[in-house]
């Protein structure tokens, strides 16, 4: 059996999560993210993005009620920052890895996390999406959104 980490390789696990608001100003800007995305409105781009004003608009204040009352942002960042430190601690001595989180809908997302990984230089990737189930709104969106990015960015390691 070949090993999927090795000393001898870099591997990039990308970590992938839905994300959320990190004040409760990012409220409306993650809403409209979140349905802005062709894979929950199919609409033509300037119908959705019409709608995902609207929508955003339309919701950010009862959502920012909800998040005030836990806090103020959304605990999915430290939450998911959490499973990457478990992940890379679990990792440690099995290889030549460092684990990386983006966020589909909100900070970090795909473009940045791209330009990150492209710094490590990974020999290849990992894609690693922490959703209870695959949907085409949350594992295939994800996964089209690093595309993207990564043929954007140039990076063109073996995923």
């Amino acid at each position: 059996m070949t090993r999927v980490l090795s000393p001898d390789t870099k591997t990039a696990i990308i970590l992938f999560n839905l994300g959320g608001p990190d004040t409760l100003d990012a409220v409306q800007p993650f809403l409209y993210n979140l349905f802005n995305d062709p894979a929950i409105i199919g609409a033509p781009s300037l119908i959705r993005k019409a709608l995902a004003k609207f929508i955003s608009w339309r919701r950010a204040p009862i959502a920012k009620e909800i998040y005030n009352e836990i806090g103020g942002k959304s605990p999915i960042l430290e939450q998911t920052e959490a499973q990457r430190l478990a992940l890379a601690n679990a990792l440690e001595g099995e290889g030549n890895s460092r684990v990386f989180i983006s966020m589909r809908y909100w900070h970090p997302m795909s473009d940045a996390v791209v330009q990150q990984v492209k710094e490590y230089a990974p020999d290849h990737i990992i894609l690693l999406p922490l959703y209870p189930q695959f949907s085409t709104t949350t594992t295939q969106s994800s996964f089209e959104d690093w595309e993207r990015a990564a043929a954007g960015g140039g990076l063109n390691t073996p995923t």
